[in-house]
């Protein structure tokens, strides 16, 4: 049985780079039995964006101090760093 989590995906415009980690996150997840219900916005619209959100990816820097856990990572650009990535994405959402 799977669990279902909100995620929220951030970039500097909501659109190309957030799209490409969420369809990255949301397979790697699924293979890892957690259900994503996905979210994209602008880094700079977070905050208004958080409301039942169990964890921020982001390509890009945050607001300090957010109420939900974040992760921020290019590994899903670069592909350098995408296993840990995807191990501390898991572990945050099965917290």
């Amino acid at each position: 049985m799977s669990i279902k989590k909100r995620v929220l995906f951030a970039c500097g415009t909501g659109i190309a780079t957030s799209t490409v980690v969420s369809h990255a996150v949301v397979e790697a997840m699924k293979e890892r039995g957690i259900d994503i219900d996905p979210r994209q916005c602008k880094a700079t619209e977070v905050r208004s964006e958080l409301g039942g959100m169990d964890l921020i990816v982001s390509t890009t820097q945050l607001p300090s101090e957010l109420p939900v856990p974040s992760i921020v990572t290019l590994a899903f650009l670069t592909g350098m760093g995408k296993a840990e990535a995807l191990d501390k994405i898991e572990a945050a959402l099965r917290a």
